[in-house]
């Protein structure tokens, strides 16, 4: 498959009123709330779960959620057995908890902070592994959300199995819900969705790579600035399966920024937060150019 994004230099729309340089809005503590104007299509320096309560209600469209997997990784160096080098796997304090029952507190406080700003007919997006999007599951429902589709991401690039003890991982999954079984009206592209999936009927099953090469953000050492960003087009195909033209799309844990950057190329307005300034710092220059979609989807 050929890639489904370029980069190209970007002025930002005066709609949203909007510079490079004031894309990033730092989070006061002793700020109460913020208004829509204040916050759209900027990327908010701060604590999701403090963030969150200060929003509007019922005032986005769109929620894209990568939370942290949870791996419970060993405290061991994993070395390929060929080459001899060490393998670079998810190590970052934002994956780290003390238990299961910490874990699933705070994904049920932030699926909660998260249900109010969503309007009415707003959807939600929840993506992890199989370490822990079952977990995340069971608590969309507990929280009240109402499950549309599981979509099945089969990665064409995974992660080696240097081992060879179990199944290579090439696969994630995302849940995609409403607020309540009761929602109605909410964006669903059938064609597209018939295109992005497999075969005539838009299963849902999405083929595409892990994100590598130029599309990978760096930091000032050549290494990967953040240990799981998002490719581009999986993003793109959620944001353009389920969401309008001019739809807000929040990301209260944005990352490097990918759900932001693909959905100011695809004409909607965000709302992203993130709590590492590291990371903060890669999307303020990311946003330096945007990327540009083809206009047509991938052959079925």
């Amino acid at each position: 498959m050929r890639d489904m994004l370029s980069e190209q230099p970007h002025t930002f729309s005066s709609k949203a009123g909007v510079t490079p340089e004031g894309l990033v809005l730092v989070d006061n503590p002793c700020t109460g709330s913020y208004s829509l104007p204040e916050v759209l299509n900027r990327v908010i320096l701060g604590n999701a779960l403090e963030v969150l309560g200060k929003l509007p209600p019922a005032s986005v469209d769109m929620v894209f959620m990568d939370p942290p997997y949870f791996l419970q990784l060993p405290k061991k160096e994993l070395r390929r057995w060929t080459v001899k080098t060490a393998v670079e796997g998810v190590e970052d304090d934002w994956d780290k908890f003390a238990s299961f029952a910490e874990y699933d507190a705070f994904i049920a406080r932030l699926l909660e902070e998260v249900k109010r700003v969503m309007k009415p007919q707003a959807t939600l997006w929840a993506i992890a592994t199989y370490h822990s999007i079952f977990r995340i599951g069971k608590i969309i429902q507990d929280v009240g959300y109402w499950i549309l589709n599981d979509v099945l991401w089969v990665k064409t690039n995974p992660m080696p199995n240097w081992l060879g003890v179990r199944f290579t991982n090439a696969t994630e999954t995302l849940i995609w819900a409403v607020k309540d079984k009761k929602a109605k009206g909410y964006a669903f592209d059938r064609e597209l969705a018939r295109a992005f999936g497999m075969g005539k009927v838009g299963a849902n099953v999405w083929v595409l790579p892990i994100c590598t090469g130029a599309e990978r953000l760096k930091d000032e050492h050549g290494k990967k600035l953040h240990s799981t960003q998002k490719p581009a087009e999986l993003l793109r195909r959620v944001i353009l399966t389920s969401t309008r033209e001019g739809d807000v799309v929040l990301d209260p844990v944005a990352g490097v920024g990918t759900s932001g950057h693909v959905a100011r190329a695809l004409g909607r307005d965000f709302i992203m937060i993130e709590i590492n300034p590291r990371y903060v710092e890669g999307i303020r220059k990311r946003f330096q150019t945007v990327p540009k979609p083809f206009s047509e989807p991938p052959s079925p």
